[in-house]
This record gives structure tokens, C-alpha cells and sequence, in this order.
């Protein structure tokens, strides 16, 4: 088989590669083996084919990537999930909150509270802001 056949066959595993990731790097890849492959089919040898693949892709990460990035990720919203839903969050005191015990109201969920700074202490009704997960405890502090 020719070179420039190695190079397509590439070039269409990078494209399958790139369904799984998503993230269009394999893509620009693919781009690159597919220039190889004209440059093979041009009669450019295997260090022109090299060549062309190098610059292509180098070319299509630095400049065509960040710009498909861009437009394809323009609307959409970033999703929080775990525990980046709650960090920042206020919290109103339930139970004093000192470095044995302590618990808080979180969007209508009991949660077991510490403070963050361990010379600190909360009372009942004081509202409080997470700023750390431990486990099934909430790190607590004010802004």
C-alpha cells in the first residue's frame, strides 16, 4: 500500500477517535493526516508527507481549534454537579457550630457543620458560607 493510503486511513481513525473525545484535537490531527495524504498523492515523499502533516495539524491546534471551540461552546451554560453545587452556598446555623459538633440548614437539608477556622464558633440563626466539603461535613466560615 502507498503511503498516502496509511496516511487516510489515519486520518479516518483520528475522525473515529475524535466521536468518542470531543474535543477536537483528534479532528485537527485527522486534518493533518488527510494533507499528508495529498501530499503523498502529489508525490512529496515521506519527510514532505511528515512535513505537511506537522504543519497542518500545528496550524489547525492553535488557530482552528480554539476558534471551533469558540463557536460550538458559545451558549452553552456551564452545569455544576457534586460538590461545586454547594461550595460557596449560605447556610443558615441550626446547632452550634464549633470544632465538635455543629449542625446547618442547607436549602432545607440538615447537614453536620465545622467551622473553618477552628478558633471559630457559629450560633443557632447566624448564617454561615461553606467553603469546604469533608466527607458528609460542611467546612463553614462568614465572608
Amino acid at each position: 500500500m502507498e503511503s498516502w493510503g496509511w496516511w487516510l486511513i489515519a486520518a479516518g481513525a483520528l475522525v473515529v477517535g475524535e466521536l468518542f473525545m470531543g474535543d477536537f484535537v483528534l479532528l485537527m490531527l485527522a486534518a493533518g493526516a488527510a494533507a499528508a495524504a495529498l501530499a503523498g498523492v502529489l508525490g512529496l515523499g515521506i519527510v514532505g508527507e511528515l512535513l505537511v502533516f506537522a504543519v497542518v495539524s500545528g496550524l489547525a491546534l492553535f488557530f482552528v481549534r480554539p476558534w471551533i471551540k469558540n463557536r460550538f461552546y458559545r451558549n452553552s451554560h456551564q452545569v455544576k454537579i457534586g460538590v461545586s453545587t454547594i461550595l460557596g452556598s449560605e447556610a443558615v446555623v441550626m446547632e452550634r457550630v464549633d470544632v465538635e459538633n455543629g449542625q446547618v440548614n442547607l436549602s432545607g437539608e440538615l447537614w453536620r457543620a465545622r467551622p473553618y477556622d477552628a478558633s471559630r464558633a457559629y450560633e443557632p440563626g447566624e448564617r454561615v458560607r461553606v467553603i469546604e466539603v469533608d466527607g458528609a461535613t460542611l467546612k463553614v466560615g462568614k465572608d
